[in-house]
């Protein structure tokens, strides 16, 4: 990466985006030393200003931002880092350094459960009870479910119907696990015949 460190005194600033949710995390400068430093340990540091020193975004409380990527922009002076924050970011205790709620929850952390489960069972949950009993009732809930979709589809009542709509989901992303499959998997089937 060609960045260009000698516009603002050796600084470039760095917009921090969560790597799942895209939300805009934070602003931090670097300088090359904090670059290299973040690419080789996978926790983005930052030049502070303030204390004239290198600073790990996590230091102190333990919030680390882990690596995913970083971009450069056309003028070769402003990075975009993706990174998945372990906790909230901002020092008032915040998601976002804008006092903007980072929702993480989706259909990629139901999967990551669901996976976990699978690999790791846990007595009583009902994850890996579906797991336990094997494929055969795993595609059985499946179909049950999306039979009691279509029938509050047929209904008015929006809670019910919303209901039955995340059970299949659910139930759904067991069997792709089941199966060795991923939702990433189908999206690139989905990807292609968009095409």
């Amino acid at each position: 990466m060609n960045i260009n460190f000698s516009k603002s005194d050796g600084l470039v600033p760095c917009i921090v985006q969560d790597a799942k949710t895209n939300q805009v995390l934070m602003l931090g400068f670097m300088n090359e030393e904090a670059y290299h430093k973040t690419v080789r340990e996978k926790r983005v540091t930052f030049f502070s200003r303030s204390k004239q020193r290198l600073w790990t975004k996590g230091e102190t409380s333990g919030n680390f931002l882990e690596l995913s990527d970083i971009l450069l922009d056309c003028d070769q002076d402003t990075l975009l880092i993706k990174a998945n924050p372990l906790g909230p970011v901002c020092h008032t205790g915040a998601d976002t350094c804008f006092n903007e709620k980072n929702e993480r929850w989706n259909l990629d952390s139901l999967e990551a459960v669901i996976k976990d489960r699978k690999a790791k069972p846990i007595k009583g949950s009902y994850t890996t009870s579906l797991f336990e009993a094997g494929i055969n009732k795993v595609a059985q809930k499946v179909g049950e479910e999306a039979v009691e979709l279509v029938i509050e589809a047929k209904d008015n009542n929006k809670e019910l119907f919303l209901n039955e709509a995340a059970d299949l989901i659910y139930h759904y992303l067991v069997l792709l696990t089941e199966k060795g499959c991923s939702l990433n998997d189908v999206m690139e089937i989905l990807k292609k015949r968009h095409k």
